[in-house]
């Protein structure tokens, strides 16, 4: 009997969407037009969605009188603030291109994502802890000429965007409105390259749209949930898992803070009675380690039921303790990327715990996956590792304007490979072992950091752990642990973890080199930067004494 390959296809329901991210949430004022559908809780602003969807016209109409046209890019480059939404569903709403700007951005970045997508207006809050949004857009503007305006949002300009527009303006709003179609590109998001300049993804209405309603329909959200997003708007976790997933659902957003803060967060829950919580397991971890701190009874986390944790594994120990000390019993692990909408698979609200916490799901509706070899592209057999590949609505239109970067992204047949290692179990479930280039191959044995992790996690005094391969001139590489200790706990050697480890796990999987750290690097996303970690740890062992 021929041994079952690693594919898998989603179920045809719920149908998907053929319209826009306009109607949809035109569709959705009309239901639930009283209900809340944003909430800013760090300046206590709510909007209802008859009061959002006014908002979100206004702006629409206003980017119309400044000459924004379908097609056009217009970049947001904000912290999480109540505006970012407002924008990116004015923009939908007349056929503008969406550009996501990292906060993190500096100069040199700024101006190559503004001029590689044509940016042509800018809405940019002033200035966030040390970025200085408006001087630096100032100091770009001579080198990126299809910059015409820049708008801050606590400017008298931003203020006259949101004018009540007349009814000659709302009539050319709902007819440029009239005249998309879903499959127009939406928005842009660069995704974080670590070699080279980070590439457009490219997405449209039926990507984000759908992609943001599905993942709401697995997680049974109604017009009575309420989505606590301290994850970035400006990646798809926050404006698509989020923002999308709330406006199809009638359900509501609320922003805790402007960037991650645990507290805030979890007051946020509390003050606004959230029924979900989203978040990379950093962000979890963090929470938990309030909550220890803080004691019991400190924030009422009762009405939470379900949420993501999503953007890299989560260590088992964390997610038994999310589910039994933050009500979360129906928290989904998500998997995906950008360049598809971002979630391919996902755990569903009933699955047991060893699924949620040990694979990242099964495939979606209307998707398909499948495990390739990365070499030949033969699908493997069902338990055998290989490259994660997915196809469907989800998949990018392209990168934008590379068009011989899409095509090594997207084959023929409309596979988008993720360069990401998994394993598809037998009843369909995934499990992702690594990123092809975070496989660390020591004396010819493949090592995979996750699995090293996961056991780390087990020692008391770890709080956190992430694994990565140095450069070695006898094995090729060898393991590096970079460690974050529980508060109180004493320093840990090198030493020490090898004899924690000794007997335990694979001698090959012991790591020889430690490094105590406070914090790792990291995207805004809350994504490890484990090339950066590399670097560092280079430079370590370099300057330690033979």
């Amino acid at each position: 009997m021929s041994a079952v390959l690693s594919y898998a296809k989603g179920e045809d329901v719920p149908e998907l969407l053929t319209e826009t991210i306009g109607v949809t949430l035109a569709r959705t004022t009309e239901t639930f037009g009283a209900n809340l559908a944003l909430i800013d809780a760090a300046d206590g602003r709510q909007w209802t969605y008859t009061e959002f969807r006014r908002d979100v016209r206004a702006a629409a109409a206003g980017l119309l009188r400044i000459g924004v046209r379908v097609g056009d890019r217009v970049g947001l480059w904000s912290p999480n603030r109540a505006e970012w939404p407002i924008v990116q569903y004015a923009t939908a709403e007349i056929g503008a291109i969406l550009v996501n700007i990292n906060p993190a951005y500096r100069q040199t970045e700024l101006e190559y994502a503004l001029n590689q997508s044509g940016v042509g207006v800018v809405l940019a809050t002033d200035h966030f802890k040390d970025s200085e949004y408006a001087a630096m857009l100032a100091q770009a503007r001579p080198g990126c000429p299809a910059l015409r305006e820049v708008l801050l949002f606590d400017s008298p300009g931003w203020q006259a965007m949101l004018t009540e527009p007349t009814a000659v303006e709302l009539a050319e709003v709902d007819q440029v409105a009239g005249s998309l179609s879903p499959d127009d590109p939406i928005n842009i998001q660069y995704t974080s390259g670590t070699t080279g300049f980070p590439k457009g993804a490219t997405l449209s209405h039926r990507n984000i749209g759908n992609n943001g309603y599905l993942v709401g329909r697995l997680l049974d959200y109604t017009d009575a949930d309420r989505i606590c997003l301290p994850v970035p708007f400006y990646h798809c976790f926050g404006m698509v898992m989020g923002n999308l997933a709330a406006t199809s659902h009638g359900a509501a957003m609320v922003i805790p803070a402007p960037a991650f803060d645990p507290e805030a967060t979890l007051r946020a829950v509390e003050t606004y009675r959230c029924t979900s919580l989203y978040g990379v397991p950093t962000m979890f971890i963090a929470e938990l380690d309030l909550l220890d701190r803080a004691g019991d009874g400190s924030y009422d986390l009762s009405s939470l039921r379900t949420g993501i944790m999503a953007g890299s594994p989560c260590p088992e120990h964390v997610m038994r303790r999310v589910i039994d000390e933050m009500h979360m019993s129906q928290v989904s692990i998500c998997y995906g990327m950008t360049e598809t909408s971002p979630v391919s698979t996902q755990t569903r609200v009933d699955d047991e715990l060893s699924l949620r916490v040990g694979t990242v799901g099964r495939v979606g509706p209307h998707l398909e996956i499948k495990i390739m070899d990365p070499v030949t592209g033969e699908t493997v057999p069902r338990g055998e590792v290989g490259e994660f590949c997915t196809r469907g609505y989800s998949v990018m239109i392209g990168y934008w304007e590379q068009p011989d970067k899409t095509a090594e992204a997207i084959d023929s047949d409309g596979w988008m490979r993720t360069g990401d290692l998994g394993v598809m179990r037998e009843n369909g479930y995934v499990e992702i072992t690594g990123r092809i280039k975070d496989m660390v191959i020591r004396g010819g044995e493949n090592i995979f950091p996750r699995e090293v992790e996961e056991f780390l996690y087990t020692h008391p005094d770890i709080l956190d752990a992430q694994v990565i391969g140095v450069p070695d001139d006898t094995y090729g590489e060898e393991l590096m642990a970079w460690i974050r200790l529980r508060e109180g706990a004493a320093g840990l050697t090198a030493e020490q973890v090898r004899e924690f480890a000794a007997g335990k796990i694979a001698r090959h999987k012991i790591p020889r080199y430690v490094h105590i750290v406070e914090a790792f690097p990291m995207t805004v996303t809350g994504k490890i930067r484990k090339v950066a970690m590399r670097e560092e740890s280079i430079g370590l062992l370099r300057h330690q004494p033979s």
